[in-house]
């Protein structure tokens, strides 16, 4: 005689192969779990910290302070004839929420190992709430940068119209490759002691302390390329300042994160059954 349970019981199996089906109405079912995610990051962040949100604010602003006196005043590295400070803290707006993000992403999955062994949800929410969590301090940012912006008496031009798609590429480049670093992460905690060392080098591998017209171009422009942040940030400096348009910089930055994203998601997947039980 078979029993039957009176609680009707739901099954959730791991995605199979090397690129199942992306569950997005399960990303869009779990929504308020993405929204509590990302709102208990940031208050986890400023938590008892003694200025709070005033570190969103002091950190650029000093970051700046320093590369203007060495960069600028010392190396008297050029900044296509704009005012230093503005021409350095208009990159370091989407260096910092990149780096954020992707410090926060790479690190997300060990962090909550909790909630990856005792519930079941789309694992994909865990790095995707701890990139758009930066959006808050990219936010208080950007309020800073309007000021300068109006101290030096610069006005953008229609270019700022881009300027959320730039903010979205720049996220879309922390997720990708906060996908693979997670994912790693779980499998291997030399990579936590990685990310910070790769934030690092790529920060100098991006034109945020130089100008992108260091940069010869034709085909090491090309090069210089694939490195997205390099199209980001020159991508802000034309929408904001009117410098050199980012151009094919940009085009190839647009493929790589498109190849990172999608292998991202691949190999984020193909992991996510061994996440509970090696975490």
């Amino acid at each position: 005689m078979e029993y039957e349970s009176p609680i009707p019981v739901e099954v959730y199996e791991p995605p199979q192969g090397w690129f199942p089906g992306m569950r997005w109405r399960e990303l869009w079912e779990y929504r308020e779990l993405l929204y509590f995610l990302t709102w208990r990051d940031i208050k986890i962040r400023y938590k008892q910290a003694a200025l709070g949100v005033t570190w969103v604010v002091i950190q650029p602003l000093l970051t700046m302070v320093i590369f203007s006196v060495i960069f600028g005043r010392l190396a008297k590295i050029p900044s296509d004839g704009i005012p230093y400070p503005v021409f350095s803290f208009v990159a370091l707006l989407p260096w910092l929420l990149f780096a954020g993000a992707l410090s926060r992403a790479g690190s997300s999955l060990v962090v909550n190992r909790n909630l990856l062994t005792k519930v079941y949800f789309p694992r994909l929410i865990i790095p995707l709430s701890a990139v758009i969590a930066g959006m808050l301090d990219f936010s208080i940012s950007f309020i800073v940068l309007i000021g300068l912006l109006l101290f030096y008496g610069i006005l953008p031009t229609w270019a700022i119209l881009t300027l959320p798609f730039l903010v979205l590429f720049a996220i879309l480049t922390a997720l990708a490759v906060g996908l693979w670093l997670s994912a790693l992460n779980v499998q291997y905690r030399d990579v936590e002691y990685a990310i910070p060392f790769i934030i690092t080098a790529w920060m100098y591998a991006s034109p945020v302390a130089y100008s992108v017209s260091l940069i010869p171009t034709g085909f090491w422009r090309i090069i210089y390329g694939l490195n997205p942040m390099a199209g980001v940030i020159q991508g802000f400096r034309w929408a904001l300042l009117g410098a050199e348009p980012p151009g094919i910089l940009f085009l190839v930055s647009m493929v790589v994160v498109v190849v990172l994203l999608i292998t991202g998601l691949m190999y984020f997947q193909k992991m996510e059954e061994s996440f509970a039980d090696v975490v």
